[in-house]
């Protein structure tokens, strides 16, 4: 007999084959010339390649991802709007004396905040960088403060912030990983702001400047996102490329550090995208909101809770190895009213048929089940008592 308030695990294996054979081999990588790498599925939220994604460098333009963040999350909680004016600090004006890439706003002029955001993001700019800084921290040195917050909100353990810019500076680095974080935060929490990065070209102040990310010409796929250089960094950049698959449009990321010359960065990580949506499929497992499952559910209004994903699960997985996929769901039994929706329960894991674990998700209440009334909950109490 089992005390109700012990928990023992149950364990339901949901074969998405027959197939007992495990992966045979993880599809190898191109050989990238970069310093370091990581390819991300944003789909499946998968590492697919990698290469010293943890390495600490300089990561040059590329902290305007970080500085990005803010100002759109700025914008989102009414703090800012993109049609607010800002003034031209001399610390911006003073960005013109670092040799680094200028949107060219000077102290007599009043930028826009959308003017600010394309002379950042599209023309790299480090004066726009400040005064974006300046707009919403009040001072660069609170902006850096608030950058380095929202790093370690995330959890970024390789990621240091000194500047908004990217200018190389004792104790400001990042690593392929951590970008890659910041970039996908950016495609997930501001879709609409993300348009920003597939601008080829702009022109402020009578100076035309075109988007340094090769690949916005080249591949009608990639839509972004963000170049970086400095002689202690070499070339950089951050693509994002989204293709039609059988199971739906799937994104991929990917970080290249320390390549040789813009040209390097732009096919660097073209070989690497392609050989991702190439190399390995994306299986759709669960719908959002769907029942996976259903199961008893003690002192409550109803008798079963339904129990799934919060979110559509899609898994990366080699080429042509999707049946070879199996799905465990682990939840703690038994289980009792209220049950809150959203609330987790236990955990979905995928792995392959012989035992890899390949990712998991949270096993969440897709509906609430109230507390039942005192003498169903009495009944409830002895049945359990009994059991």
């Amino acid at each position: 007999m089992l005390n109700p308030t012990m928990k023992r695990l149950l364990i339901l294996c949901l074969a998405a084959a027959t197939s007992l054979s495990a992966w045979s081999q993880l599809p190898q990588p191109p050989e990238i010339a970069a310093r370091s790498y990581v390819l991300f599925d944003l789909s499946s939220k998968q590492v697919l390649a990698e290469r010293d994604a943890d390495a600490q460098a300089d990561p040059a333009s590329l902290t305007k991802l970080m500085t990005a963040y803010l100002v759109f999350a700025a914008i989102r909680d009414k703090k800012l709007t993109l049609e607010q004016t800002l003034p031209v600090s001399k610390l911006a004006w003073d960005e013109r004396k670092a040799g680094g890439s200028l949107m060219f706003v000077d102290t007599t002029m009043t930028p826009k905040v959308d003017e600010l955001l394309k002379g950042m993001i599209v023309q790299s700019g480090n004066d726009a960088s400040v005064v974006l800084a300046e707009g919403v921290g009040g001072s660069v040195d609170v902006f850096v403060d608030m950058m380095n917050k929202q790093a370690q909100a995330w959890g970024l353990k390789n990621t240091q912030f000194r500047n908004v810019t990217g200018l190389t500076e004792a104790g400001h680095y990042a690593s392929p990983r951590d970008i890659a974080v910041v970039a996908s935060k950016i495609i997930t929490d501001f879709p609409d702001f993300y348009t920003y990065y597939s601008i080829r070209q702009y022109s402020y102040n009578r100076i035309k400047q075109d988007n340094r990310n090769l690949l916005l010409g080249r591949d009608p796929t990639v839509d972004g996102m963000k170049t970086g250089y400095t002689d202690a960094a070499g070339y950089c950049l951050v693509a994002s490329a989204v293709r039609d698959m059988p199971n739906g449009k799937r994104r991929l990321v990917s970080v290249v550090m320390g390549t040789a010359s813009r040209e390097a960065r732009a096919s660097e990580s073209q070989k690497l995208l392609n050989w991702g949506f190439q190399a390995w499929d994306s299986v759709r497992l669960f719908e959002a909101d769907k029942a996976v499952i259903s199961v008893p559910v003690w002192k409550g209004q109803s008798p079963e809770a339904k129990l799934g994903a919060a979110a559509t699960l899609y898994v990366s997985v080699p080429k042509g190895e999707g049946d070879k996929l199996k799905t465990q769901i682990e939840r703690t039994d038994p289980l009792l009213a209220p049950l809150a929706k959203g609330q987790q329960v236990g955990t979905i894991k995928v792995g392959t048929a012989g035992g890899s674990p390949v990712t998991s998700v949270p096993l969440v209440v897709l509906e609430p089940v109230p507390l039942a009334g005192l003498l169903s909950r009495t009944w409830d109490a002895l049945r359990l008592w009994i059991k």
